[in-house]
Formats: C-alpha cells, sequence, structure tokens
C-alpha cells in the first residue's frame, strides 16, 4: 500500500465530519420523531422487561447507554437522554475535526458507542448500518493517544486501514451486483438513471437538468453507474499504483455526480471517505510532498520495468473498454451523432459469472491481506532495541488478530449475494459472524431498490380540510409536492421523516407506523411534528388550528421537459388512488391503524424531569434550535470547522509563509544533530582541503553570508 499516513489521516478526519453530520441531523429531529408524542415515540422502540433488571441483564436486551438506568437519576425521560447523546456526539465530532489530538481511538469508541446507542432506538436508515461498521474501524485505525501525545505512524497501520479497502469494495461491489441481480428491469434494460433521477428520495435542480438529456445519453450513463460498480472494484486490489488510482477517481466522478443529482448524503460522504484508502501518502499528502524527493537517474533495468508497467495499465484499461463494448454492445453512429447500447447477456450468465467471481475475489483480498500483515511483521523485526522490538511484535500480533477475525466475519454478509458462495463459508466462522452481529461490526451492503418499470415516483399528498368540502394541500420542506416549486437542496441534511414517506408510499397505509403516527400528530396539532413539515409557521397552512378532517392521495410525479424557455412547472403529477380515506380524531379506522402500531398507548408518567438543572439546559438549548431548518445547523457546523482550520493554518506559518515550527515526525534533537554534523562533516573537510580549497573549483565555496565582518563575529 505504500506509505498511508496521508490517507489515514484524512479518513479519521473525514469519519470526525461525518460523525459531527450525523448526530447533528438526528438532534434537531428528535423531539418530533421520537419525543413522547411524536410520531414514532421512543418508548415503543426500548425493549421490554423489569426496569430494576441487573445491568448487565438490561444491556444484553439492549446494548445501549439509554439503557443504563442513569436517565432517573439525572432527571431526564428518554427524549432527552437521546438529546444529551447527541450532544455529546456532536461535542467530541467537532474536537476531533478540529484538533487533531483528538482524533484518537478513545473518542472515536466513544463516538461509536453513542451512535450504536441511539440507532439501537430509531429506526434504522441504510446509511446506519455502513456508518457503524466504518466507525469500527475508526477505533483501529486511530492511534491511541492522550491530549499530550502526538500521533505517529505504527507499523501495524497498514493492516487497520486495508479493512478500509476492503470495506469500500463491499459497498461498491455488492451495491453493483445487486442492481443486476435484483431482476430489476430498468437496469437491464438500461433505463435505470431515467428512473432515477426522479424517483430517488431527494432529487436536485440538477436532476430535473441531467433528465433532459436525451435517451442514448442516459442509458449510457447507466452503462457508466454498472461499470463503476461491478468491473472497477475489481481493481482496487491491483499490485499497480496507477490502477489503483484510476479507480478512485472513477468512483470520485460517480459519487459527486449522483451528489449533485440527488443531494449530498452521508451515503455518499461515506463512500467518499471509504475511497481514500486507494491512495497513499505521495497522492493525497500536501501539495509538492510528492516532488520533494530529487530525481534520479533510471538505470535499464528500472527503465524496462516502468516499460512494462504502463505496458499492462494500458492492457488493462483496452481490456475493460473492450469488455465494456461487447457487454453492452455500445456502436456509435457518426451521422447521427448517437450512442447505441443494450444489454448483450442474460441473467443466468450473469449468475454463472458471479458463481466463479465470488471465490476468487475473496482469495485476492486474501493475498492482499497477507501482504500487508508479512509486511508490518517485517517491520516490527527491524525495529532497535529488545525492549522496543518485543513491544512492536506484541502490537503486530494484536492488530495482525482483530484485522484477521474482522475480514474471516466480513465473509459472511459478503457471500450471501450468491447462495453457493454462502454454503461454502465454514460454520465456525458462521457462529463468530452470528456473535458480533447485534452489534453490527460488518453488514451487507447492497444499496439498491427494485425500479419500477414505469417511470415517475409515487408520493403521498396529504391535505387536510375544516368542514369536509375545502381541502388544502399541507406542502413539506424537504418532499415534493407542489408541481411550481424547484426541487431543495438540503444536503447533507437527512430528513428522515421525509423518507419514511418515499417508502410508504410504496406500500399501503395501514402497513405504515410512520404514516399512522403521523396523521394522529397532525390531526392534534403537535408543534414538534408541525416543524418537521415546515419550520416557518407562515409556510404551514394549519399554524393557527389542527385540521378536523384529514386524507391522503397517491399521486405519480414526473419531471416535466424542457421547452426552452426553462421550466414554469418542475413536476407533473397524476391522481393514483386514494392512499387513506378521510379520518378524523376518534374514528374506528384510525383507531384500528393505530392499535395495530401501539400508537395509541399513553406515555408512561415522568417523575418531573423538567425541574432537574440538566433538563432544564437542555430545554434552553433546543428553544435555540427549534426555528431553525436542519440544514441551516449543520451548514453552520461546518463552516465553524473551516474557520477553525484556516485559522491554525494562518497561524502555523510565519513570515513569507513559511511553517513555524518543526515539521511533524521530526525531533527537534535528532534535527539539531544531523545539523551539527553536518557542520562538522564540512568543517573537516574544509581543513583536510588546506589553503588550496579556494583554487579548487571542485570545492564549493561558503556563501556570502558566512563571510560577511558580522558572521565572523
Amino acid at each position: 500500500m505504500g506509505d498511508i499516513r496521508a490517507p489515514r489521516n484524512l479518513f479519521l478526519w473525514s469519519m470526525a465530519i461525518v460523525y459531527m453530520l450525523a448526530f447533528s441531523s438526528l438532534y434537531v429531529q428528535i423531539p418530533g420523531l421520537y419525543g413522547n408524542d411524536g410520531v414514532s415515540p421512543v418508548r415503543l422502540a426500548q425493549p421490554a422487561g423489569p426496569g430494576d433488571a441487573p445491568l448487565l441483564e438490561r444491556l444484553r436486551r439492549s446494548p445501549s447507554l439509554l439503557t443504563l438506568g442513569l436517565t432517573p437519576e439525572l432527571g431526564l425521560d428518554a427524549p432527552q437522554a437521546m438529546e444529551l447523546l447527541c450532544l455529546l456526539g456532536v461535542l467530541l465530532s467537532l474536537g476531533a475535526a478540529t484538533l487533531a489530538p483528538l482524533r484518537g481511538s478513545l473518542v472515536f469508541l466513544a463516538l461509536w458507542a453513542l451512535y450504536f446507542s441511539l440507532s439501537q432506538v430509531c429506526v434504522r436508515v441504510c446509511v446506519d448500518n455502513l456508518l457503524l461498521e466504518a466507525g469500527f474501524l475508526a477505533i483501529l485505525i486511530a492511534p491511541l493517544n492522550l491530549l499530550w501525545c502526538q500521533a505517529s505512524s505504527r507499523r501495524h497501520d497498514p493492516m487497520t486501514f486495508w479493512l478500509t479497502r476492503w470495506l469500500f469494495f463491499r459497498l461498491t461491489f455488492g451495491s453493483g451486483v445487486a442492481k443486476l441481480a435484483g431482476h430489476s428491469a430498468p437496469w437491464w434494460n438500461l433505463s435505470a438513471v431515467s428512473h432515477m433521477l426522479e424517483s430517488q428520495v431527494s432529487p436536485t435542480p440538477l436532476a430535473w437538468c441531467a433528465a433532459q438529456l436525451p435517451a442514448w445519453g442516459l442509458r449510457l450513463a447507466t452503462v457508466g453507474v454498472l461499470v463503476s460498480q461491478v468491473i472497477v472494484p475489481l481493481l482496487y486490489f491491483a499490485p499497480i499504483r496507477c490502477l489503483r488510482l484510476g479507480a478512485f477517481y472513477i468512483q470520485l466522478v460517480y459519487q459527486v455526480l449522483s451528489a449533485l443529482t440527488g443531494n449530498l448524503t452521508l451515503l455518499n460522504l461515506l463512500t467518499l471517505v471509504l475511497s481514500v484508502s486507494l491512495l497513499d501518502s505521495e497522492h493525497a499528502g500536501p501539495s509538492g510532498q510528492g516532488h520533494s524527493k530529487r530525481k534520479r537517474a533510471k538505470t535499464w533495468g528500472q527503465t524496462l520495468v516502468w516499460l512494462l508497467t504502463l505496458l499492462v495499465e494500458l492492457g488493462v484499461y483496452v481490456l475493460a473498454l473492450y469488455t465494456t463494448a461487447l457487454l453492452f454492445q455500445i456502436d456509435v453512429n457518426w451521422k447521427a451523432k448517437t450512442i447505441s447500447s443494450k444489454t448483450a447477456f442474460t441473467q443466468q450468465q450473469f449468475g454463472d459469472v458471479l458463481k466463479l467471481m465470488m471465490g476468487p475475489t475473496i482469495w485476492v483480498a486474501l493475498l492482499s491481506l497477507t501482504w500487508e500483515v508479512v509486511g508490518a511483521l517485517l517491520g516490527a523485526l527491524y525495529v532497535r532495541g529488545c525492549l522496543w522490538k518485543l513491544w512492536a511484535l506484541v502490537q503486530w500480533a494484536v492488530f495482525a488478530a482483530a484485522t484477521v477475525a474482522m475480514f474471516a466475519v466480513s465473509v459472511v454478509p459478503y457471500t450471501s449475494m450468491e447462495p453457493w458462495s454462502s454454503s461454502k463459508v465454514f460454520p465456525a466462522v458462521k457462529r463468530a459472524h452470528g456473535l458480533v452481529e447485534p452489534y453490527r461490526l460488518v453488514s451487507g451492503y447492497a444499496f439498491d431498490r427494485r425500479l419500477e418499470s414505469a417511470r415517475g415516483r409515487p408520493e403521498l399528498v396529504l391535505e387536510g380540510s375544516m368542514d369536509q368540502d375545502t381541502w388544502t394541500e399541507i406542502n413539506w420542506m424537504y418532499k415534493p409536492g407542489n408541481v411550481s416549486a424547484a426541487p431543495p437542496v438540503v444536503c447533507p441534511y437527512e430528513a428522515r421523516l421525509d423518507w419514511q414517506m418515499w417508502r410508504a408510499a410504496r406500500g399501503q397505509a395501514q402497513d405504515s407506523a410512520w404514516f399512522s403516527g403521523l396523521v394522529l400528530r397532525i390531526l392534534q396539532g403537535n408543534k414538534e411534528v408541525e416543524r418537521l413539515l415546515q419550520t416557518e409557521k407562515a409556510q404551514y397552512v394549519f399554524s393557527e388550528a389542527p385540521p378536523v378532517y384529514l386524507r391522503a392521495r397517491l399521486y405519480k410525479y414526473q419531471f416535466t421537459q424542457q421547452d426552452g424557455s426553462g421550466p414554469k412547472q418542475w413536476w407533473h403529477r397524476e391522481f393514483v388512488k386514494e392512499f387513506c380515506p378521510m379520518m378524523h380524531l376518534g374514528t374506528q379506522e384510525l383507531q384500528t391503524m393505530l392499535s395495530r402500531h401501539g400508537l395509541n398507548e399513553k406515555s408512561p408518567p415522568q417523575s418531573s424531569p423538567s425541574d432537574s438543572p440538566l433538563a432544564r439546559g437542555l430545554g434552553h438549548l433546543r428553544g435555540h434550535f427549534e426555528s431553525l431548518p436542519g440544514p441551516y445547523v449543520q451548514w453552520a457546523l461546518l463552516a465553524t470547522v473551516a474557520t477553525i482550520c484556516i485559522l491554525k493554518s494562518l497561524l502555523s506559518r510565519g513570515p513569507g509563509g513559511r511553517t513555524c515550527g518543526t515539521p511533524p515526525g521530526e525531533p527537534k534533537t535528532k534535527k539539531a544533530k544531523s545539523e551539527a554534523a553536518s557542520v562538522s562533516k564540512a568543517a573537516a573537510a574544509a581543513a583536510s582541503a588546506g589553503p588550496q580549497a579556494d583554487q579548487d573549483p571542485a570545492v564549493e565555496k561558503r556563501p556570502d553570508v558566512e563571510r560577511s565582518p558580522r558572521r565572523r563575529k
């Protein structure tokens, strides 16, 4: 892997940013989502059992910090305890993002424990498992340092950092395989991109612009998506550096385009964070770092190796392009200026090839891991001093065992997408995976949904009324509703209620607990829930009084086509059916839906939590954020991190733009000794040269500044 100090530090800094965004996104939504009178009260997710049970028993039922029984002593209820955990997570991640000494394994362990505790009672979204696994890898990769100890490179770092590359491979390759293995017609007829642009959770105005591209361009984009997620991941473990860098930039372009058309989400951010595992310090370090070395003339052997490597690289790229053109029958029509494409393989053929590929990919990954383990062992053996060598070998043994164990248990979810390969996994490995599965240390990733053959996105539109005659639509901040409103830019905010309504539109009303809870809270006029729909009261049509009657209608939304003057209406919608009939408080239909999901239960009595100082402090802080949209809070945090980093960079530079202090990783004593040694060597050489040094052109003369009178004094 080469020197990985720069990409390792970049990975840890980026993970701190992702944690900060995840905690802050959840914090602003807790009262409306998980409050005692929220859409999905947190009490429904807490495990049943006696509250005075032993601590180990409570942790076994629900391994979470919320089950430690500290909330009654602190005077907090469950939603307030969730807010406290979120605030602690924001503060820790903000400190880790701005202070390098805080990017240690203990801090990342605390961040992982906080987010894992919250995920136990929150509804799981697709990015939670990925964040927890990447966060656990950050614990292994981060140095075990304290505030006064600077992070340093260790012999076992390449082993643990290799796990991020393996996770990146499982993420991208698994998502690509799921697109074709799911028997989804849009992926096989290459119309998936045109479907995804308008059917994704949160499209942007650029998604509307991309939807205006010709059909052949969108089909070619679908080919690019499949190639980047099925063929390109095979280059992650290539022994040639340029092939890995090429794979990195391909994934970078794909993730940037996906973020621009679908709002930058935590999934895009985590994918970009994991992609740095393909880099090295020469490429990911500061500008000019890789060119500071003095160039030396290459021998004929080195030149021959360079030429052979270049030929192999060109051969791999040509083979990839030829395979893509062959599999998708890409043909360029120069007269019509179009490019046609069509899938040239069947589902049975894809299944057979996948069956053949699963075993070799695992063996190649194992070979790459063995290379890193052996390299780390040799590095530990070359450490000087018996005690330091023993300490290096102990570290190597511990982290090598942890790395191999993580790789072994991750094989189980990786092979789950191919039944034959899954049956070949050792039973002991499956049992080990079963032990760590509740903690979500490893997971299977197939982030793809089954796309419908018909274009458009199903969307729920809620309508309220006071008299059953006049119905008014309830518009949301982030979800498509008003056809004349442009799609919002909310990155990197995760609107969980909008995501649940996006899922509910693809099912039945009585099957969605979130939809039932939302109907109840809107009819009750819950202000916390109303802020999830519209932060500003003026934008919410029932801000003065809640609607007496409520109904939900299902529409199919599609992007409008460009007429040359820009979009007057961004969406075109068609009525599909009545998703939920008219309801009001006390109707039998509503009571049945609430009883089915346990939402008609009353909140348990609390022992006046608002009287405690901590609860009052949390409530006072909540009052400052309740009127702010979620994206504004996250943008403010990102601006804070950027400002602190810029100020630190400016303060660390002296006059002329030079960096103050000794470069990191180079002790001052060692630098002074090296300078003294060089001076003594120069003096000895000058003494041996004698008076002939002035006439000898081969002897370098001293600078004028050293021969000045002030210098001689």
